[in-house]
């Protein structure tokens, strides 16, 4: 059989069939493609892809929504034969030269030489996506979104079982949870719904006054819904004191009868008795929380004042018109340093979704539904996990998550919530997709986010106060080097993990200060109590705490 014949049967796409040698491949006139090609008119784009988005905080959901399913009926991606070269349309000399070192590095036999064109691949890579994310948010073909989601440059690259795999992950975002692919996130960047994730502030003029009133309105617009979660709270409250209210005067006013008198009401028994006291108590309780309402509203009132005032000046200025035109870009290349964290030194950082390094397992992989499910599992253990106190009132806010196409283990908390707005702002959480472990992925980001919330929580005290600064003890006592934050990584794993279940695998003085600052739920403490003694002693420690009033 010859190469020709064999690279047809392969399904190789003509473009990457030249690529890796096969001589009979058809000619370059055919397939669109030369040995110097001109990127700039090959295709036009086809129509935008419509996305969904999750955007509002919404603090009164509970938990995460039950997965039902982690895929849907395939859709023909890799069917059209021109792919690669629709990938690489309109990209002038970024495509090329990512198209001459491809040819180059497939080619190349040398260890050494295989090895530095690697490198020039892995960066040609990124600086391609980083001119395809100039337009993000616009129109968008299909090829180039999968690019930028999956890191597919080729359907070549994939066997046919992972291209089935991958044409069945579910496209749209139909959780309403703020769960991202890198696409999803950039047309977020690009039309101003969130802050790009760079450090270094654009210092120019016309920006300044423009961006500085964005700012305080999204400072105003944080403390105004935060106090608005407040009064619905609050308002819960008072309407179960009235619900306690209307059932013990039920009880009040129903007699029993004296039959031996003809009937007449019978005086209070012991139970009514009681009922008036809790009356009495009900109706003190109610005193106080209508003051509370009362104060709330008054302070959403002056807030929506300041909105409406800071709106007036913000009128004509919107979140697109401030953000530099090259924000998707600098933010893709942001999304590059997540990648990098996510996969550290040692890891595998070629960024091309190749069959080499992905099983064709969609169980596996990092999709929006898999890390859902992955986090409402770490959520379970840690039911402290997202919520956030802000004026002594606890909601539950989940943070950005960002679908990074990389081959990391471990996932990170690039910060753990908008300097702007600290009260129900996200944080923002990248989690890389083809690692080998993605419940251990998943569970370190959670552990980073933990640890920097605190941290941030507890600004220059971190080494003394809170979660962070009670590790942070046990460290130097223990005479430790390192960085303290990987080892909490670390421990906050086998923690969820192993200790969960009863596994006995972390320092005696770190269980004790997980077991009071990251607690299990109630009917996971009740299993464990009965498993061994340690755990039933940190059961009762927690029972005497609770009865002197300190916990």
């Amino acid at each position: 059989m010859d190469k020709a014949k064999e690279a047809a049967q392969e399904g190789l796409d003509p473009d990457v069939a030249e690529l890796l040698g096969i001589e009979e491949a058809p000619p370059p006139a055919a397939s669109g493609m030369d040995t110097d090609p001109d990127f700039q008119t090959l295709f036009k784009d086809d129509k935008p892809v419509v996305q969904t988005a999750a955007d509002a905080v919404d603090t009164t959901r509970t938990r995460f929504p039950t997965i039902v399913s982690i895929q849907e009926d395939p859709k023909p991606y890799f069917q059209d034969k021109e792919y690669y070269k629709k990938v690489l349309a309109n990209e002038g000399d970024q495509a090329t030269r990512v198209h001459e070192l491809l040819g180059k590095y497939v080619k190349a036999e040398d260890p050494e030489e295989k090895s530095r064109l690697r490198a020039q691949l892995i960066s040609a890579f990124w600086d391609l996506g980083e001119r395809m994310s100039l337009r993000a948010g616009r129109e968008l073909i299909m090829p180039k979104r999968l690019f930028l989601r999956f890191g597919i440059l080729s359907p070549s690259f994939l066997t046919p079982e992972l291209q089935d795999m991958v044409s069945r992950i579910i496209y749209e975002n139909t959780t309403g949870e703020p769960v991202w692919y890198a696409d999803e996130w950039l047309e977020r960047i690009t039309r101003g719904q969130v802050r790009p994730s760079t450090v270094d502030e654009v210092k120019a003029k016309g920006k300044d006054s423009g961006q500085r009133i964005l700012d305080a309105v999204e400072k105003k617009k944080g403390q105004r819904d935060a106090e608005l979660t407040m009064l619905k709270v609050k308002v819960g409250q008072l309407e179960e004191r009235e619900a306690q209210l209307k059932a013990q005067v039920d009880l009040i006013t129903r007699h029993e009868r004296n039959d031996e008198y003809g009937g007449l009401k019978a005086p209070f028994t012991s139970a009514q008795k009681a009922a008036l006291s809790q009356v009495m108590e009900i109706l003190r309780q109610l005193a106080q929380m209508d003051a509370q309402i009362a104060a709330s509203f008054a302070a959403l009132a002056a807030a929506d004042k300041d909105l409406g005032s800071l709106k007036e000046k913000s009128e004509g200025i919107s979140a697109g018109s401030v953000v530099d035109q090259r924000a998707a870009a600098g933010e893709w290349m942001s999304l590059r340093q997540m990648a990098k964290m996510c996969v550290g030194r040692q890891g595998n950082h070629f960024p091309i979704f190749h069959s080499q390094f992905v099983r064709p397992q969609i169980k596996e992989i990092g999709t929006r539904e898999n890390v859902i499910r992955e986090m409402a599992g770490v959520e379970a253990m840690d039911p402290g996990l997202f919520m956030r106190t802000y004026k002594t009132q606890t909601t539950r806010i989940v943070p950005n998550i960002i679908l990074l196409a990389c081959y990391g283990d471990s996932g990170i908390c690039w910060e753990p919530f908008e300097k702007f707005n600290r009260a129900t702002s996200r944080g923002r959480v990248a989690i890389p997709m083809y690692s080998k472990n993605l419940p251990v992925a998943v569970i370190t980001a959670m552990a980073d986010l933990r640890w920097q919330v605190a941290k941030e929580k507890a600004q220059y005290y971190w080494m003394e106060e809170g979660i962070t600064g009670k590790y942070y003890q046990w460290f130097t006592e223990r005479k430790l080097r390192g960085d303290v934050r990987e080892y909490f990584i670390r421990d906050y794993a086998l923690w969820i993990t192993k200790e969960s279940q009863g596994m006995q695998k972390l320092d005696k003085d770190v269980r004790g200060i997980f077991w009071r600052m990251m607690p299990f739920p109630q009917h996971i403490k009740d299993s464990l109590r009965n498993r061994s003694f340690i755990y039933n002693e940190l059961y009762k420690k927690d029972q005497n705490i609770a009865k002197s009033d300190g916990y």
